[in-house]
Protein backbone atom coordinates (compact mmCIF):
# COMPACT_ATOMS: atom_id res chain seq x y z
CA UNK A 1 0.00 0.00 0.00
CA UNK A 2 1.58 3.69 -1.02
CA UNK A 3 2.41 6.22 1.62
CA UNK A 4 -0.72 8.35 0.10
CA UNK A 5 -3.30 5.84 0.32
CA UNK A 6 -2.43 4.97 3.65
CA UNK A 7 -2.97 8.32 4.60
CA UNK A 8 -6.05 8.10 3.21
CA UNK A 9 -7.47 4.93 4.99
CA UNK A 10 -6.44 6.42 7.93
CA UNK A 11 -8.42 9.53 7.13
CA UNK A 12 -11.09 7.75 6.66
CA UNK A 13 -10.76 5.64 9.66
CA UNK A 14 -11.23 9.02 11.89
CA UNK A 15 -13.96 10.23 9.12
CA UNK A 16 -15.78 7.05 10.31
CA UNK A 17 -15.98 8.11 13.92
CA UNK A 18 -17.98 11.29 13.48
CA UNK A 19 -19.85 10.93 9.90
CA UNK A 20 -22.89 12.60 10.18
CA UNK A 21 -25.60 14.35 7.67
CA UNK A 22 -24.36 16.17 4.95
CA UNK A 23 -25.76 16.42 1.38
CA UNK A 24 -25.17 14.68 -1.80
CA UNK A 25 -22.93 13.17 -4.25
CA UNK A 26 -24.66 12.55 -7.91
CA UNK A 27 -25.07 16.12 -9.51
CA UNK A 28 -25.02 17.61 -6.13
CA UNK A 29 -22.17 16.39 -5.51
CA UNK A 30 -20.66 17.21 -8.74
CA UNK A 31 -21.34 20.92 -8.17
CA UNK A 32 -19.86 20.65 -4.39
CA UNK A 33 -16.77 19.80 -5.97
CA UNK A 34 -16.65 22.08 -8.28
CA UNK A 35 -17.56 25.05 -5.82
CA UNK A 36 -14.64 23.84 -3.43
CA UNK A 37 -12.53 23.96 -6.54
CA UNK A 38 -13.53 27.67 -7.55
CA UNK A 39 -12.68 28.96 -3.99
CA UNK A 40 -9.31 27.32 -4.90
CA UNK A 41 -8.41 29.14 -7.73
CA UNK A 42 -5.83 32.04 -8.02
CA UNK A 43 -7.51 34.63 -9.99
CA UNK A 44 -5.47 33.91 -12.89
CA UNK A 45 -7.11 30.53 -12.92
CA UNK A 46 -10.26 31.84 -12.18
CA UNK A 47 -10.57 34.18 -15.00
CA UNK A 48 -9.39 31.78 -17.73
CA UNK A 49 -12.26 29.49 -16.15
CA UNK A 50 -14.93 31.69 -16.30
CA UNK A 51 -13.73 32.92 -20.18
CA UNK A 52 -13.81 28.96 -21.09
CA UNK A 53 -16.76 28.30 -19.26
CA UNK A 54 -18.94 31.12 -21.53
CA UNK A 55 -18.42 29.20 -24.39
CA UNK A 56 -20.33 26.21 -23.66
CA UNK A 57 -23.39 25.79 -25.01
CA UNK A 58 -25.61 25.75 -22.03
CA UNK A 59 -24.14 29.05 -20.52
CA UNK A 60 -27.16 31.18 -20.76
CA UNK A 61 -29.39 28.44 -19.14
CA UNK A 62 -26.98 28.10 -16.44
CA UNK A 63 -27.18 31.78 -15.11
CA UNK A 64 -30.78 32.83 -16.35
CA UNK A 65 -32.37 34.38 -13.53
CA UNK A 66 -29.33 34.41 -11.41
CA UNK A 67 -27.55 37.66 -9.38
CA UNK A 68 -24.87 38.99 -11.72
CA UNK A 69 -22.76 39.00 -8.47
CA UNK A 70 -23.05 35.28 -8.36
CA UNK A 71 -23.03 34.01 -12.49
CA UNK A 72 -19.49 33.30 -12.36
CA UNK A 73 -19.55 30.52 -9.85
CA UNK A 74 -22.64 29.56 -10.61
CA UNK A 75 -21.97 28.55 -13.88
CA UNK A 76 -19.02 27.05 -12.88
CA UNK A 77 -20.26 24.63 -10.75
CA UNK A 78 -23.31 23.87 -13.26
CA UNK A 79 -20.35 23.19 -15.63
CA UNK A 80 -19.60 20.21 -13.79
CA UNK A 81 -23.01 18.34 -14.06
CA UNK A 82 -22.85 19.13 -18.14
CA UNK A 83 -21.56 15.48 -18.72
CA UNK A 84 -23.98 13.96 -17.56
CA UNK A 85 -26.82 16.26 -18.79
CA UNK A 86 -25.99 15.48 -22.19
CA UNK A 87 -26.89 11.68 -21.34
CA UNK A 88 -30.78 13.38 -21.70
CA UNK A 89 -29.96 15.66 -25.08
CA UNK A 90 -31.54 14.29 -28.00
CA UNK A 91 -28.89 15.93 -30.34
CA UNK A 92 -26.25 13.49 -28.45
CA UNK A 93 -25.74 9.87 -29.57
CA UNK A 94 -25.73 7.37 -26.86
CA UNK A 95 -22.63 5.32 -27.89
CA UNK A 96 -22.78 2.48 -25.16
CA UNK A 97 -20.84 2.01 -22.54
CA UNK A 98 -18.74 -0.64 -24.62
CA UNK A 99 -16.69 1.57 -27.21
CA UNK A 100 -16.10 0.60 -30.63
CA UNK A 101 -16.56 4.33 -32.70
CA UNK A 102 -13.48 5.46 -34.01
CA UNK A 103 -14.12 8.57 -32.12
CA UNK A 104 -14.53 6.90 -28.65
CA UNK A 105 -11.19 8.61 -27.09
CA UNK A 106 -11.13 11.44 -29.66
CA UNK A 107 -10.57 15.20 -28.45
CA UNK A 108 -12.90 17.67 -30.81
CA UNK A 109 -14.95 19.61 -28.83
CA UNK A 110 -18.53 20.82 -28.76
CA UNK A 111 -18.97 19.13 -32.11
CA UNK A 112 -18.25 15.79 -30.87
CA UNK A 113 -21.79 14.51 -30.19
CA UNK A 114 -21.16 10.80 -28.45
CA UNK A 115 -22.31 10.50 -25.22
CA UNK A 116 -19.22 8.89 -23.98
CA UNK A 117 -20.70 6.72 -20.84
CA UNK A 118 -17.44 5.08 -20.84
CA UNK A 119 -15.45 8.48 -20.21
CA UNK A 120 -17.39 8.38 -16.39
CA UNK A 121 -15.20 5.36 -15.27
CA UNK A 122 -12.14 3.17 -15.17
CA UNK A 123 -13.26 -0.85 -14.09
CA UNK A 124 -10.14 -1.35 -11.89
CA UNK A 125 -10.63 -5.66 -11.38
CA UNK A 126 -10.72 -7.81 -8.13
CA UNK A 127 -12.14 -10.85 -7.16
CA UNK A 128 -13.23 -12.20 -3.60
CA UNK A 129 -13.26 -15.84 -4.60
CA UNK A 130 -10.70 -16.53 -7.61
CA UNK A 131 -13.05 -15.61 -11.00
CA UNK A 132 -10.79 -14.26 -13.35
CA UNK A 133 -10.30 -10.86 -14.06
CA UNK A 134 -11.00 -8.75 -17.26
CA UNK A 135 -8.47 -5.24 -17.73
CA UNK A 136 -9.90 -1.91 -17.31
CA UNK A 137 -11.28 -1.28 -21.69
CA UNK A 138 -9.65 2.29 -23.19
CA UNK A 139 -10.64 4.65 -23.42
CA UNK A 140 -11.87 5.43 -19.84
CA UNK A 141 -12.03 8.08 -16.90
CA UNK A 142 -8.21 7.59 -16.53
CA UNK A 143 -7.17 8.46 -20.48
CA UNK A 144 -9.06 11.07 -20.69
CA UNK A 145 -8.34 13.07 -17.47
CA UNK A 146 -4.77 12.98 -18.83
CA UNK A 147 -5.59 14.31 -21.93
CA UNK A 148 -7.63 17.26 -21.02
CA UNK A 149 -5.52 18.35 -18.35
CA UNK A 150 -3.03 17.95 -21.11
CA UNK A 151 -4.69 20.04 -23.91
CA UNK A 152 -5.73 22.49 -21.12
CA UNK A 153 -1.98 23.73 -20.12
CA UNK A 154 -1.12 24.05 -24.05
CA UNK A 155 -1.12 27.76 -25.29
CA UNK A 156 -1.82 26.55 -29.19
CA UNK A 157 -4.90 24.75 -27.88
CA UNK A 158 -8.26 26.55 -29.37
CA UNK A 159 -10.33 28.37 -26.59
CA UNK A 160 -13.65 26.42 -28.07
CA UNK A 161 -11.87 22.84 -27.00
CA UNK A 162 -10.27 24.08 -23.63
CA UNK A 163 -14.06 25.03 -22.60
CA UNK A 164 -15.27 21.67 -23.63
CA UNK A 165 -12.79 19.67 -21.74
CA UNK A 166 -12.85 22.10 -18.82
CA UNK A 167 -16.60 20.61 -18.19
CA UNK A 168 -15.54 17.74 -19.56
CA UNK A 169 -12.80 17.68 -16.48
CA UNK A 170 -14.32 19.42 -13.59
CA UNK A 171 -17.24 16.54 -14.12
CA UNK A 172 -14.51 13.46 -14.06
CA UNK A 173 -12.20 14.34 -11.40
CA UNK A 174 -15.36 13.86 -9.19
CA UNK A 175 -16.08 10.46 -11.25
CA UNK A 176 -13.34 9.43 -10.05
CA UNK A 177 -13.30 10.05 -6.39
CA UNK A 178 -16.69 8.16 -6.57
CA UNK A 179 -15.29 4.68 -5.65
CA UNK A 180 -17.34 2.96 -7.50
CA UNK A 181 -16.56 4.66 -10.33
CA UNK A 182 -13.04 2.84 -9.97
CA UNK A 183 -13.67 -0.68 -9.55
CA UNK A 184 -15.34 -3.74 -10.95
CA UNK A 185 -15.95 -6.99 -8.79
CA UNK A 186 -15.68 -10.43 -10.65
CA UNK A 187 -17.12 -12.99 -8.94
CA UNK A 188 -18.37 -16.42 -9.46
CA UNK A 189 -22.05 -15.33 -9.82
CA UNK A 190 -20.77 -12.05 -11.98
CA UNK A 191 -18.19 -13.37 -14.23
CA UNK A 192 -17.88 -10.70 -16.34
CA UNK A 193 -17.85 -8.06 -13.24
CA UNK A 194 -20.56 -6.00 -11.58
CA UNK A 195 -20.04 -3.03 -13.33
CA UNK A 196 -18.80 -1.25 -10.40
CA UNK A 197 -21.88 -2.28 -8.17
CA UNK A 198 -24.54 -1.47 -10.95
CA UNK A 199 -25.59 -5.41 -11.16
CA UNK A 200 -24.90 -5.70 -6.89
CA UNK A 201 -28.93 -5.20 -5.64
CA UNK A 202 -29.63 -3.77 -2.25
CA UNK A 203 -32.71 -4.72 -0.24
CA UNK A 204 -35.13 -7.62 -1.24
CA UNK A 205 -37.62 -7.27 -4.07
CA UNK A 206 -39.76 -5.13 -4.87
CA UNK A 207 -37.13 -2.97 -4.14
CA UNK A 208 -35.38 -1.98 -6.83
CA UNK A 209 -31.63 -0.15 -5.40
CA UNK A 210 -28.33 -1.33 -6.82
CA UNK A 211 -24.98 -0.36 -5.29
CA UNK A 212 -23.74 1.80 -7.41
CA UNK A 213 -26.71 4.10 -7.27
CA UNK A 214 -26.95 3.98 -3.24
CA UNK A 215 -22.98 5.58 -3.41
CA UNK A 216 -23.90 7.77 -6.25
CA UNK A 217 -26.50 9.15 -4.16
CA UNK A 218 -25.40 8.86 -0.46
CA UNK A 219 -25.37 12.22 0.16
CA UNK A 220 -28.42 13.24 -1.43
CA UNK A 221 -29.93 14.42 -5.21
CA UNK A 222 -30.67 18.09 -4.86
CA UNK A 223 -30.20 20.22 -7.72
CA UNK A 224 -30.17 23.64 -6.38
CA UNK A 225 -26.21 24.93 -7.09
CA UNK A 226 -27.03 27.57 -3.81
CA UNK A 227 -27.36 24.50 -1.58
CA UNK A 228 -24.40 22.82 -3.12
CA UNK A 229 -22.13 26.28 -2.72
CA UNK A 230 -23.16 26.52 0.79
CA UNK A 231 -22.85 22.48 1.82
CA UNK A 232 -19.73 22.34 -0.28
CA UNK A 233 -18.43 25.65 2.25
CA UNK A 234 -19.52 23.59 5.46
CA UNK A 235 -17.23 20.18 4.95
CA UNK A 236 -13.97 20.02 6.45
CA UNK A 237 -11.12 20.77 3.96
CA UNK A 238 -8.99 17.45 3.33
CA UNK A 239 -5.48 16.61 4.55
CA UNK A 240 -3.01 18.76 2.95
CA UNK A 241 -0.46 15.75 2.00
CA UNK A 242 -3.51 14.05 0.13
CA UNK A 243 -4.85 17.08 -1.12
CA UNK A 244 -1.62 18.04 -3.00
CA UNK A 245 -1.76 14.43 -4.53
CA UNK A 246 -1.93 15.36 -8.46
CA UNK A 247 -1.68 11.86 -10.39
CA UNK A 248 -4.81 10.81 -11.47
CA UNK A 249 -3.83 7.50 -11.66
CA UNK A 250 -2.77 7.66 -7.84
CA UNK A 251 -6.42 9.48 -7.07
CA UNK A 252 -8.01 5.96 -8.76
CA UNK A 253 -5.80 3.84 -6.73
CA UNK A 254 -7.12 5.63 -3.77
CA UNK A 255 -10.90 5.17 -4.78
CA UNK A 256 -10.31 1.45 -6.02
CA UNK A 257 -8.73 0.75 -2.30
CA UNK A 258 -11.57 2.30 -0.91
CA UNK A 259 -14.60 0.33 -2.38
CA UNK A 260 -12.61 -3.00 -1.82
CA UNK A 261 -12.41 -1.53 2.06
CA UNK A 262 -15.41 0.22 2.71
CA UNK A 263 -17.48 0.17 -0.07
CA UNK A 264 -17.78 -4.16 -0.30
CA UNK A 265 -18.03 -4.28 3.23
CA UNK A 266 -20.24 -5.94 5.85
CA UNK A 267 -23.45 -5.67 5.24
CA UNK A 268 -22.18 -6.02 1.52
CA UNK A 269 -21.76 -10.17 1.09
CA UNK A 270 -20.27 -11.58 -2.14
CA UNK A 271 -22.12 -11.84 -5.15
CA UNK A 272 -25.05 -9.86 -6.81
CA UNK A 273 -27.28 -9.83 -3.34
CA UNK A 274 -29.84 -8.65 -3.02
CA UNK A 275 -28.06 -7.27 0.23
CA UNK A 276 -29.59 -4.92 3.34
CA UNK A 277 -27.32 -1.89 4.44
CA UNK A 278 -27.43 -0.60 8.10
CA UNK A 279 -27.03 2.85 10.02
CA UNK A 280 -23.39 1.94 9.99
CA UNK A 281 -22.75 1.01 6.94
CA UNK A 282 -24.41 4.26 5.99
CA UNK A 283 -22.25 6.71 8.20
CA UNK A 284 -19.17 5.17 7.14
CA UNK A 285 -20.91 5.77 3.19
CA UNK A 286 -21.85 9.61 4.30
CA UNK A 287 -17.96 10.09 6.02
CA UNK A 288 -16.12 8.73 3.07
CA UNK A 289 -18.26 10.78 0.28
CA UNK A 290 -17.14 13.83 2.52
CA UNK A 291 -13.88 12.92 2.05
CA UNK A 292 -13.93 12.41 -1.27
CA UNK A 293 -15.64 15.58 -2.11
CA UNK A 294 -13.41 17.43 -0.17
CA UNK A 295 -10.54 15.89 -2.14
CA UNK A 296 -11.92 16.13 -5.27
CA UNK A 297 -12.45 20.04 -5.16
CA UNK A 298 -9.39 20.92 -3.75
CA UNK A 299 -7.50 18.70 -6.58
CA UNK A 300 -9.34 20.55 -8.97
CA UNK A 301 -7.85 23.43 -8.05
CA UNK A 302 -4.73 22.54 -7.96
CA UNK A 303 -4.92 20.40 -11.38
CA UNK A 304 -6.70 23.94 -13.14
CA UNK A 305 -4.27 26.50 -11.04
CA UNK A 306 -1.20 24.83 -12.92
CA UNK A 307 -3.24 24.77 -16.17
CA UNK A 308 -4.15 28.06 -16.65
CA UNK A 309 -0.65 29.98 -14.93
Amino acid sequence: MSTHIYRLALCLSLTFLSAGTASAWDRFGHMMAASIAYDGLTPAARTKAVQLIKLNPDYKLWIKGVAKANQNKTAFVMAATWPDAIKGKKTYTNDGEHPTNPNAAANIGYSDKLMHRYWHYIDEPFSPDGTPLAQPQVPNAQTQITEFRKTLALPSAANKLKSYDLVWILHLVGDVHQPLHATSRFTHDLPQGDNGGNLVELCALPCKKELHAYWDNILGTGKSPTSAIKKAAALPAPDATLAAESDESQWIQESFAIAKQSVYASPIGVGAGPFTTDAAYKAAAVGIADQQIALAGARLAKLLNAAFQ
